[in-house]
């Protein structure tokens, strides 16, 4: 890992993630919170659904228009709309207006809908921008700065929009979120222009989007890592059920919740620390099999808890073993990605990664009426050790997998 400073230019780079990131996941808590209240576990999976059908639409255009197109552009306008989403839902929350429920619930999911549209461009413009900012000799340090940005934004907008739920109330953390995303937005201004790179031959859309799935597919260690990923994260995932552990089960209040839904960003936090200072060396494949395993593990006990602290140190420890995948994908993505292919390569790793968790939110609460919330978030925790085997023998290589 190089020593050289990152450049100013990086700088504004994190600047902007770390604000559009923090807005973005308070509106995902504050949504979750007050989908809710509204309605129930069910309907948190619906606004799970709705955020996944479009960004997994959008992206399969969303990649090859990044890569021939100025991504500078398309960060600054995803951040424009997407503070515009945050105000529409603050001003519908607004208790002047006195909707009913069924009326804010429309407009929820409709904001969400456009939400899961604007994150397919803004998701992989920006992570197809780093190595055009920062030399190769600086990437491995820049994907570590970008990672734990990530997190720290993460888990503030989780525990944030708790607070400010709690505070202000509902509007008002939305109003908050806008806030937010606008300053990234300035931040992102002060980016150079990324133009596209030249090609020798232009592509129709179809072709390009063939060869961006075409490279994926061809390399099996990168399909075999997103793959694993998606599965964990789509039977995995607790976060849908988050609100109702917290309120009927572990009988804790808005804060209780915020710093609940914070736990696992949290321990990925821990781990990204620990790996930033002690990388992983050799057997990177073993170690992220038996770290997803891990996560599993922690989610069956996760929904097997009665106890508000044990509960939130599953969550923590589910997140040291995700950081662990984490970094391993992404240094896989962006090591072995060719330029002209990184804006659709970032946006297969939003189908199958980023757009996962609003599936998961669905399928969770698809097993919940199916099964009851309890049974099915242990469901969920075995599911994910399944995949893991199923991985060990369908990806024979992964588990060998070193760089």
């Amino acid at each position: 890992m190089s020593n050289e400073k990152l450049p100013a230019e990086f700088r504004n780079f994190i600047g902007a993630r770390l604000f559009f990131v923090l807005g973005l996941r308070m509106i995902t808590t504050i949504v979750i919170y007050q989908v809710f209240h509204l309605a129930n576990t069910y309907m948190v999976g619906f606004a799970g659904l709705a955020e996944f059908i479009p960004a997994v639409l959008a992206a399969l255009f969303a990649g090859h228009y990044i890569d021939n197109h100025n991504k500078k552009n398309i960060l600054v306008w995803s951040y424009v709309f997407y503070m515009l989403c945050g105000i529409t839902l603050a001003l519908i929350s607004l208790p002047w207006f006195a909707l009913s429920n069924a009326t804010q619930l429309s407009v929820i999911l409709l904001v969400v809908f456009c939400t899961g549209i604007i994150r397919s461009f803004a998701g992989p413009a920006a992570n197809s921008m780093i190595a055009a900012i920062v030399s190769r000799e600086q990437l491995q340090k820049a994907i570590s700065y970008n990672s734990s940005t990530w997190l720290v934004s993460s888990i503030g907008g989780h525990a944030i929009g708790g607070l400010l739920i709690a505070f202000i109330g509902i509007s008002g953390a939305y109003f908050v979120t806008a806030a937010l995303i606008l300053t990234a937005g300035i931040f992102a201004t002060r980016l150079k222009p990324k133009p596209p790179v030249k090609k020798e031959k232009e592509e129709s859309l179809f072709t390009g989007i063939g060869n961006g799935f075409a490279y994926v597919f061809n390399n099996k260690n990168l399909l075999g890592v997103l793959s694993l990923d998606l599965f964990a994260v789509l039977f995995g995932g607790a976060v849908a059920f988050i609100p109702e552990i917290a309120s009927n089960v572990l009988h804790t209040n808005a804060i209780g919740y915020g710093f609940l839904n914070a736990a696992m960003d949290l321990g990925s936090l821990i781990s990204m620390g620990i790996l930033v200072k002690y990388p992983m060396r050799r057997k990177q494949g073993l170690k992220m099999l038996l770290a997803v395993a891990g996560f599993g593990t922690c989610i069956i006990v996760f929904g097997l808890s009665k106890w508000y602290w044990l509960s939130f140190a599953a969550l923590l420890i589910a997140g040291l073993f995700d950081a662990v995948s984490v970094v391993v994908r992404g240094t896989i993505m962006q090591l072995f990605t060719p330029d002209e292919l990184r804006g659709r390569v970032a946006s297969i790793n939003l189908i199958f990664i980023n757009s996962s968790n609003e599936l998961g939110q669905f399928e969770s609460g698809v097993t919940s009426r199916m099964f009851g919330t309890i049974p099915a978030i242990v469901f969920g925790g075995a599911m994910s050790i399944a995949i893991v085997t199923a991985t060990w023998f369908g990806f024979p290589k992964l588990k060998k997998l070193e760089y």
